[in-house]
């Protein structure tokens, strides 16, 4: 559990970022691999993968013994599954808050956040249910600054999702979100929970600003024979 985003998604992000800013303007050239390969400090395959996933996306045209071109943000897909997305804008009234507490942040969260490890943060733990079966534990983490004059920190369901709870009491505005998804082992915790020892598919997802600055972290352990995730893209 504890890792950074690989370093091909650090370049993806900044690129992103760049993007977005205006300081990469659609159709222009991307800096050269080599220049990419410079500034990050990273190897010549991590920057490649990273341009290969941004043209995959949308983002860029990579053109043979030319280099890349900005296309500018992609359109989103309706057909594409983002859990992240969907555990921060779900309301509370179907689902159960199991437990809400200030506590130490454990490592691999602290390291999401940007905080020191055992920096107090505020875990939100939730458990969503499907036909009358536990179909997702959630574990939403705030750093103390972001919970602070909001219901986050209280047990009772909140009326509307975290995204509009946090823009309507904090002015606060989600911008992108990053996933990763692994196939893994419930933990003792989620076993007890979910009632099932069965593999997991877990989402760790951070929420950042348009800044970039992390707002929360989502992680989600989904029964493996309950859900599966399905994306629709463009081939060109």
């Amino acid at each position: 559990m504890d890792f950074a985003p690989p370093k091909y998604a650090q370049v993806m992000t900044a690129i992103q970022q760049r993007i977005e800013a205006g300081e990469y303007a659609p159709g222009t050239m991307l800096p050269s691999e080599t220049q990419l390969v410079r500034e990050f400090g990273v190897g010549r395959t991590t920057v490649v993968r990273a341009l290969q996933t941004l043209a995959m996306q949308g983002w860029i045209e990579r053109e043979h013994g030319r280099g890349s071109f900005v296309k500018g943000r992609p359109e989103s897909s309706p057909d594409r599954v983002r859990p992240g997305l969907a555990v921060a804008e779900q309301p509370e009234g179907t689902e159960i808050v199991v437990d809400v507490r200030r506590l130490p942040a454990p490592r691999h969260i602290a390291r999401l956040l940007g905080v020191q490890e055992r920096t107090p943060v505020i875990a939100r733990q939730r458990v969503a249910k499907q036909g009358g079966r536990l179909s997702a534990v959630e574990t939403l983490w705030f750093p103390l600054e972001i919970a602070l004059g909001t219901d986050l920190d209280k047990p009772e369901p909140l009326r509307h999702g975290i995204r509009q709870h946090l823009q309507a009491v904090k002015h606060l505005r989600f911008d992108h979100i990053t996933e990763r998804l692994t196939a893994r082992n419930p933990t003792k915790e989620e076993t007890e929970l979910l009632g099932s020892p069965k593999p997991v598919l877990g989402v760790l997802a951070t929420v950042h600003d348009a800044a970039g600055a992390v707002l929360l972290v989502i992680s989600s352990a989904l029964p493996g024979d309950l859900h599966e995730l399905q994306d629709v893209y463009q081939v060109s």
